[in-house]
């Protein structure tokens, strides 16, 4: 063998492996909570941010099951993505997709019923969750578990701290209350404060949205090319 294939061999052994939470993984996580951000950014999961945001509670659970789903099906699809044919993938993604989100109605309908029947068909409605798919196909195919692991955290978290500014912004401003616990005392409203009704329609949350999004995108500089 030659010398110079035998030093290539040895920097190739001698290369240290990445660390689990190195620089550019850090940023998976880090980058979908706000300069990549899944709703203010990308648009993506817009229904489910206008339609369960009018009480703190259902949308805390939405956003634990958006995320628990986004990271398995992403841990999932990439341990999985060189053994599925390219030609099916989206009905594996689909596929895996819907049983993880069946097991997260089945676990709410038993511990979480009155929940449950708040969030109704939106929870099913995460099996094509623009986000869910779009991590699937854009990451979770290209690269290892950790990896794609990380990636659904982020972009949970990402989705999840939107949605529940949003339901806390109308949840106070709508009923007064926080978490079903009355956070506006009486002397407010014996001084003539009423609750804004509009929260408690999606229009409400349409307003609450786009004042995130005006907020973060002039903040980040982000423009739409």
């Amino acid at each position: 063998m030659s010398t110079e294939a035998l030093e290539v061999e040895k920097s190739v052994v001698q290369q240290p492996a990445e660390p689990l939470l190195s620089k550019r993984r850090k940023k998976l996580v880090s980058d979908p909570l706000d300069d990549d951000n899944p709703v203010t950014v990308q648009v993506l999961g817009i229904c489910s941010s206008l339609a369960v945001t009018s009480q703190m509670k259902p949308t805390l659970v939405m956003a634990l099951g958006v995320t628990a789903v986004v990271v398995l099906s992403n841990v999932v699809i990439s341990a999985l993505r060189n053994t599925i044919p390219s030609r099916i993938r989206i009905i594996a993604q689909l596929g895996i997709v819907a049983t993880l989100v069946a097991i997260v109605d089945m676990i709410l309908r038993a511990y979480m019923y009155d929940i449950s029947k708040q969030l109704s068909v939106f929870v099913g409605l995460i099996i094509t969750n623009c986000i869910v798919m779009g991590r699937l196909e854009a990451f979770a195919m290209g690269n290892k578990p950790w990896d794609s692991a990380l990636d659904g955290l982020g972009n949970g978290f990402g989705y999840s701290w939107i949605i529940l500014t949003v339901a806390f912004v109308r949840e106070i401003l709508g009923s007064g209350k926080l978490f079903s616990f009355t956070i506006i005392p009486q002397s407010f409203y014996d001084m003539g404060y009423v609750n804004n009704g509009l929260m408690s329609f999606p229009v409400g949350a349409f307003m609450v949205l786009a004042v995130l999004i005006w907020i973060q995108r002039t903040k980040s500089g982000y423009v739409e090319h």
